[in-house]
């Protein structure tokens, strides 16, 4: 099957520069969402611990347990007990102590002093999480413990895994869309190249990333190190998990694909009797039904949908949504091609697809609704957690492409309408023969006209060479029986052998030159339509919003749940916690001249133990205020401690630092500022704020 692809013209421009704007959606919006989900956000969190994070007790404890929000997949050395000079203090044996809590022995005989407790284990949801704390036995003390910065998941192979699961989703959404597009819109696209390459090339994409996917899967939830991926012993790991085990599925369902896609483009394409083909369509149709379901399941059975409310409900809901996404984008990128790259679409293609398209949107949006509920839960948590503000980020990109498919529908009724419900390219000649009021006679005698020298007026042989019937081009063929006409014969070879084959050549000549001058009287009358130029930047488009929009879905998935998020934050609001750094501004006013300013603290990480303070001090207008003396103080006036003295050094303008600031417990302490201006202006300053 032959098909004609159109080269950019003039009236293209508006095209050229949508494309741009396109282009940098795509990357702006791509770039922001793929930097904010990398690493991955936990799904899972710790939301009580014994001892308890920052506590002091009298005597060690014979064992540490972690309390999470849900269930996590935890081995042995997944939890870490390190003494203050940094050396291992338990045993490196977990046990399971029932529900969500975990515990590992600690060795007898342990020192007086601040401990760290250091986590990574994966939650429920296939997602890595890490964490640490400290608690003092007898009192608290100075601790050699270097955490490392990187968080789990990210790095060099938390970006490669990101990127795996965007191209293994992509690759999805192309190869169920296409052969969903060629199958229930467009039976003659089997034989479209085109076509067959955009398949062809989504199987080999989510192939490829289901592959990087299982090597990266190591470390990216252990040590980070990209050499991991090939270590085979940390390989067999993976594959005992609940994601190892539905990556290896899908890659036995991506072989089955894989003949799907052969008989498809193979012998599906081949066949000419029409109930054969029938019969063969449905048979394709269940089977690949049933292989794009299993793919659908492995992400629906180890992600989000597997873990939390209603997981019962949730997993075939996920699956109905994955299939109803590739459906309708897949067979938008499809029909894109067919409009770029295989003119000769079907006018009944593109209405049936847009029936196709209105049924996955109404899919999406019933199960999109059902998953919303299930992992936001609440309006807070809609508004302001990461999940839920991606999630409204979604719903208006959807909202966009409906808008931008709606046109595209009016786009397809217009061509359709004015030209009788031909055939895209039929009705694109006959709209502009329509508007110029030339015939279709006229136009076709015109394109058809070749002169070659030397042609005889003998009756010639037609060959078929256009891929319509309706615009077929006939090529002559000499059938002379031997007179040449007063023409020369053959110098070489035999006389009539030679004239025969000279003849056949020259014929398949004057095809080929008709076939091309055919092929540009088609380009030329199809970019002259304004409806069909419409379409495409229409569909175009669509295309450019919905790489976003896979975008945001990706980053969605590795984000935690909003419900799961404020339950969390339930949980753990009754326990001292470390949010992070404390940061505390305060304005001063010493009643002096130029006595005005701001004093800004910074306590890191703001918990118990070992932190540094910074003091910053500006001035009104915001530049910084090299003020004479700052003197700082904490006190935990519910265990009458304190006050705590602190001077820091002054480390440049309007900038003190301190080392080694001691929190011994946690609570809510009292820092006081002591703010001198000049040698009798001066002021004392107070806050509250809760420290680990």
């Amino acid at each position: 099957m032959r098909t004609t692809a159109p080269r950019p013209g003039p009236d293209l421009a508006g095209l050229g520069r949508l494309l741009l704007v396109v282009a940098a959606l795509v990357s702006a919006v791509l770039g922001a969402v793929l930097a904010t989900a990398a690493p991955a956000d936990a799904h899972a969190a710790l939301t009580d611990s014994d001892p308890k994070r920052g506590a002091v007790v009298a005597k060690a404890p014979d064992q540490v347990s972690l309390t999470f929000s849900e269930k996590v997949a935890m081995s042995d050395g997944s939890v870490r007990v390190l003494d203050p000079a940094g050396k291992r203090a338990d045993t490196g044996k977990t046990t399971d102590l029932g529900s969500t809590t975990y515990g590992v022995k600690l060795k007898p005989g342990l020192p007086d002093g601040t401990f760290t407790v250091a986590y990574q284990v994966v939650s429920a949801d296939s997602h890595p999480i890490a964490g640490a704390f400290t608690f003092s036995i007898g009192a608290p003390s100075d601790t050699k413990v270097a955490l490392p910065d990187q968080e789990v998941g990210g790095g060099l192979v938390g970006k490669l895994y990101d990127t795996a699961r965007y191209l293994a989703y992509a690759g999805f959404i192309v190869v169920v869309g296409g052969a969903a597009f060629v199958l229930g819109c467009w039976p003659r696209g089997a034989g479209v190249r085109p076509l067959q390459r955009l398949v062809v090339s989504g199987w080999l994409a989510l192939t490829g990333a289901t592959l990087a996917t299982l090597l990266l899967r190591a470390p990216y939830t252990g040590s980070g190190k990209l050499a991991d991926a090939f270590d085979l012993a940390k390989l067999g790991d993976v594959l005992q998990t609940k994601t190892g085990a539905a990556l290896v599925s899908r890659l036995l369902l991506l072989a089955a694909a894989a003949l799907f896609i052969a008989v498809l483009f193979g012998a599906y394409d081949k066949r000419e009797d029409p109930k054969e083909k029938r019969d063969l369509a449905f048979g394709l149709a269940v089977g690949g039904g049933v292989v794009a379901i299993g793919i659908a399941a492995t992400w629906a059975l180890a992600e989000h949908a597997s873990t939390g409310i209603q997981a019962g409900l949730a997993m075939p809901v996920d699956v109905l949504h994955l299939i109803a996404v590739a459906v309708w984008l897949g067979g938008v990128v499809a029909l894109l091609l067919c409009l770029y790259r295989a003119p000769l679409i079907d006018a009944s293609a593109v209405r049936r697809f847009s029936g196709v398209a209105f049924g996955s949107v109404i899919a999406l949006a019933a199960t999109g609704l059902y998953q919303s509920w299930r992992q936001v839960g609440s309006w807070t948590a809609l508004v302001e957690t990461d999940y839920g503000q991606l999630l409204l980020i979604k719903i208006g990109l959807v909202v966009v492409l409906v808008g931008i498919a709606s046109v595209s529908r009016r786009w397809t009724g217009r061509i359709t309408a004015e030209a009788g419900g031909l055939a895209p390219e039929a009705a694109a000649t006959a709209v502009v023969e329509q508007r110029t009021g030339t015939t279709g006679a006229k136009s076709s005698t015109a394109a058809k006209s070749v002169t070659t020298k030397g042609a005889t007026t003998k009756k010639k042989k037609p060959v078929a060479v256009a891929h319509s019937s309706k615009t077929g081009v006939s090529a002559p063929v000499d059938t002379d029986d031997g007179a040449d006409g007063g023409r020369a014969p053959a110098k070489t070879g035999d006389r009539t052998g030679g004239k025969a084959g000279g003849d056949d050549k020259r014929a398949a000549q004057l095809a080929r030159q008709r076939a091309a001058v055919d092929a540009a009287r088609q380009k030329r009358v199809r970019d002259a339509d304004p409806h069909r130029s419409g379409l495409r930047r229409s569909v175009l488009a669509e295309v450019g919003v919905a790489v976003v929009l896979l975008a945001v879905t990706t980053a969605l998935t590795s984000t935690e749940p909003g419900r799961t998020e404020e339950e969390t934050k339930n949980a753990v609001s009754s326990a001292p916690q470390t949010a992070g750094p404390v940061k505390i501004k305060i304005p001063f006013d010493t009643g002096g001249q130029d006595g005005k300013g701001t004093v800004r603290l910074e306590l890191d990480p703001g918990r118990t133990g070992r932190n540094d303070l910074h003091v910053y001090a500006t001035r009104p207008n915001g530049s910084a205020f090299d003020i004479p003396e700052v003197k700082i103080s904490f006190t935990l006036k519910a265990k009458d401690v304190g006050p705590l003295p602190v001077a820091p050094d002054r480390i440049a303008t309007g900038h003190w630092s301190a080392s080694g600031v001691q929190i011994p417990m946690a609570g809510d302490w009292k820092v006081a500022v002591t703010v001198r201006t000049s040698d009798i202006d001066q002021v004392t300053l107070d806050k509250n704020v809760q420290i680990g």
